[in-house]
């Protein structure tokens, strides 16, 4: 979890709608992580961590955020 509790999130596409994303919760910062966009109509997105890790490997778009704080 990231400083002042507010964890990083990767938001993945969810397999059961085109609007609604998956939210997983990752341990390192934002700026930790790299996504590589997945190439043409059926390309898969990887998200590989700062240590070379892969964490994500699958159907995007996806996006790597800091989750908004929450009160």
């Amino acid at each position: 979890m990231s400083l002042f509790g507010h964890p990083t999130l990767l938001r993945v596409p969810a397999w059961y709608s085109d609007r609604v994303q998956d939210e997983i919760v990752l341990p390192l910062p934002p700026e930790e992580y790299d996504v590589e966009p997945g190439e043409g109509i059926n390309g898969r997105w990887v998200v590989t961590s700062s240590s070379g890790a892969v964490v994500y490997n699958g159907i995007g778009p996806v996006e790597v955020v800091r989750s908004p704080a929450q009160f």
